[in-house]
């Protein structure tokens, strides 16, 4: 009940065409974990919704039915029959539930909390709590279903290994019915197809949901369009070309037999050593995915239907955590503030070990190419580093895109969208010397990242992609001369041996200037401050990025850290982040502040961006020829500095769009500044990146 209303009283309305209110559309009623009532339009503050949820008094309502008819893809208002069907499934669950708990059908497990978990703040704390009702009741079956076609399929099947080989592929359907139809999974509007639980790595909690229908089209789905295709797929990877012609299923070339085989990469006792000369590798990226505890939402219902056939594989309660080469800051719980530092430790020498036994399976002329991607520093750092003290150098590096911009780099959110490819050789050690010092070779890393700058940026390589893709070189030019020293002594007054980050920061150095050259005239100079917004939106492409690298921005800017950027409100701190700020969210209310800020009675800026953070404010409260006037009375309209400022900033800001709006909006704000103060300044093309996102998918 909300507001003396009662979800019965709740009627819903399909609106097509003209008839939709797109802005209203858009709007939604939830946004940043606080919801709007649809009853009266008051705020309903986050917290209080957690606790809501956590107390069990959060539940769901059926708003619309997706069909299939004549012109495709439809929709319908649920009818009194659907609504039946929820409430019928709902007793039966019931009914049924004693049985199957005496069985152990549903994973009653209490689910690990860590990293990846989303979920947790809304009460979701077992893994059975992950599905509705009518969705536990079909996951149930299935285990029930299966557990019956065990002997009958071994009796069927006189090879016993065969006939387990056919039950796991039919245990596997469940993996990809529980992906697409849980609490977790949600309706993806532009192509009308329900979407995966793991859309993004983690265990994100949705406001909305979409269901599959279960007792039909689910199975015969996961059945044919997933097991059997994926396996299909597989096979014809696996099967051998006549000679070095491609194979016709899969059109690659395969000279002679594959093996498969599953193991520890830290330990492969049954390889020999200089036996390939070839080692590709795709390892784990640092702290992006916490793999195992993801594997959970797999593994409980697997221990119910694989764990009947290889029980032995299912022994533990949970998927092991402890072995997992991830920089997973939750096993180190008990550690307080040190426990970021010991997850990044033990992330790195899990990777020294692997790279270690990689080098040494690897001949003397072998290869390695690494696969990684990441926007921290630190996860370069540790990479690097694993790389260096396992025997490796760094011949070259490419970046590849492999991500959808739009799935992962939303304007709000900076992500890489490419993955880096580093080759790497057993390193030639050089003869005992003298020690080399970093300062001997920073010139050359400079060089690297200049060169590599200038590579990918004429292939059309851009943002954070465009800065990662120069940390492959800086690392080359240390790899080979490993071990560097840092001039700076350690703790025990020695020389102490470099971080890989320390090459990172003059690469980044590097970046900074040659991408300010791109945005500024040659002869225009302007503060710190400045410098740091232009950047920040230039290379990241976002509104949010992590700490760390605003801190390495305001190092390659110079002048400024991080607490000048809180003071001056140009960013916010969050966890682990910081958020650009908009123009009116730097407001002052003292205007003869010596301190940056907004405020529209200003005539002094502390830094010119205060200039044009003003004038954009004044645009979105007062219109565009308001802030025209406000600028002429200020003489910026004909300053130099400000309208090379603009010019900048019109290339710095993302304008993608999506459903048709701007994302960032100052992009909007920028464009109708230009429009009447500065109509000779040209506006980049928008990016819209719902089609962008079809095109990568197609």
């Amino acid at each position: 009940e909300w507001n003396g209303h009662t979800l019965e009283e709740v009627e819903f309305e399909i609106l097509t065409g003209d008839a939709i209110d797109r802005r209203e559309a858009d709007s939604g009623t939830i946004t940043r974990g606080v919801a709007v009532s649809p009853w009266d339009g008051l705020t309903i503050e986050g917290d209080y919704i957690k606790a809501e949820a956590k107390a069990g008094r959060m539940g769901s309502i059926l708003y619309a039915v997706a069909v299939k008819d004549a012109t495709g893809r439809a929709f319908r208002s649920p009818t009194i029959i659907d609504l039946k069907a929820l409430e019928a499934a709902e007793s039966e669950l019931d009914r049924v539930l004693p049985q199957w708990e005496a069985e152990d059908v549903l994973p009653d497990e209490v689910r690990y909390i860590g990293p990846a978990d989303r979920s947790a703040n809304y009460g979701i704390l077992k893994w059975k709590e992950m599905f509705s009702p009518r969705q536990l009741l079909v996951h149930g079956t299935f285990v029930r279903e299966y557990r019956k076609l065990v002997p009958e399929v071994r009796e069927a099947i006189e090879d016993r290994e065969r006939a387990d080989a056919v039950l796991a592929l039919l245990a596997l359907m469940q993996g990809k019915e529980i992906n697409y139809n849980s609490y977790l999974s949600s309706w993806h509007a532009s192509r009308g197809v329900i979407r995966s639980v793991f859309e993004r790595h983690d265990f994100a909690f949705k406001w909305t949901y979409a269901e599959f229908e279960g007792a039909r089209e689910l199975h015969e789905w996961a059945l044919y369009g997933g097991i059997i295709r994926a396996y299909e797929g597989i096979a014809s990877l696996l099967e051998p070309s006549v000679g070095m012609l491609p194979n016709p299923a899969s059109g690659y070339a395969l000279p002679g037999s594959i093996v498969v085989s599953q193991g520890n990469a830290g330990s492969l006792p049954d390889v020999a050593d200089s036996s390939f000369e070839l080692v590709c590798i795709d390892p784990p990226y640092y702290d992006n995915v916490m793999y195992a505890e993801l594997a959970d939402y797999f593994y409980v219902w697997e221990k119910r239907t694989l764990g009947q056939i290889w029980p032995e594989f299912f022994q533990d309660e949970l998927t092991n955590k402890e072995d997992e080469a991830v920089a997973n800051a939750a096993r180190f719980a008990h550690a307080g503030r040190r426990k970021s530092e010991l997850a990044n430790l033990d992330y790195e020498r899990k990777m020294t070990g692997i790279f270690a036994e990689c080098l040494r399976i690897l001949t003397d002329d072998g290869v390695m190419t690494v696969m990684f991607t990441h926007k921290k520093a630190e996860a370069w750092d540790t990479l690097g580093q694993s790389l260096l003290e396992a025997g490796f150098s760094i011949e070259a590096s490419w970046p590849v895109p492999t991500e959808s911009e739009n799935a992962l780099n939303q304007a709000m959110k900076n992500s890489a969208a490419s993955t880096i490819f580093l080759v790497c050789r057993k390193r030639v050690e050089r003869d005992a010397g003298e020690k080399v010092f970093f300062e001997s070779l920073e010139s050359g890393v400079r060089e690297a990242a200049r060169e590599a700058y200038s590579r990918f940026t004429a292939a059309g390589i851009t943002g954070v992609d465009l800065l990662l893709a120069t940390y492959g070189p800086a690392l080359s030019v240390l790899s080979a001369q490993w071990p560097v020293y840092s001039s700076e002594p350690g703790d025990d007054g020695q020389a102490r041996l470099l971080r890989p980050a320390e090459a990172l920061v003059v690469a980044q150095e590097e970046v900074v200037r040659l991408q300010r050259n791109r945005l500024v005239a040659a002869n225009v100079e302007f503060d710190a401050l400045t410098d740091f917004w232009l950047l920040a939106w230039y290379m990241f492409r976002a509104r949010e990025f992590p700490f760390d690298e605003a801190r390495k921005m305001t190092m390659a800017v110079g002048g400024i850290n991080t607490d000048d950027l809180k003071q001056a409100k140009l960013v916010v701190a969050k966890a682990g982040s910081v958020v650009m700020s908009l123009p009116k969210d730097r407001w002052r209310s003292d205007p003869d502040s010596s301190l940056a800020g907004v405020h529209r009675d200003r005539v002094v800026f502390p830094a010119l961006i205060d200039a044009l953070h003003t004038a954009l404010y004044v645009v979105g409260l007062d219109g565009a020829a308001a802030a025209k006037t406000w600028l002429d009375q200020r003489g910026l309209t004909d300053d130099v500095r400000f309208r090379a400022l603009v010019e900048a900033a019109v290339k710095a800001v993302p304008r993608t769009k999506t459903k048709g709006e701007l994302n960032v909006e100052e992009a909007g704000l920028l464009e109708r500044l230009v429009q009447v103060a500065f109509d000779d300044i040209s506006i980049p093309e928008d990016v819209d990146e719902l089609a962008q996102e079809q095109l990568f998918e197609t």
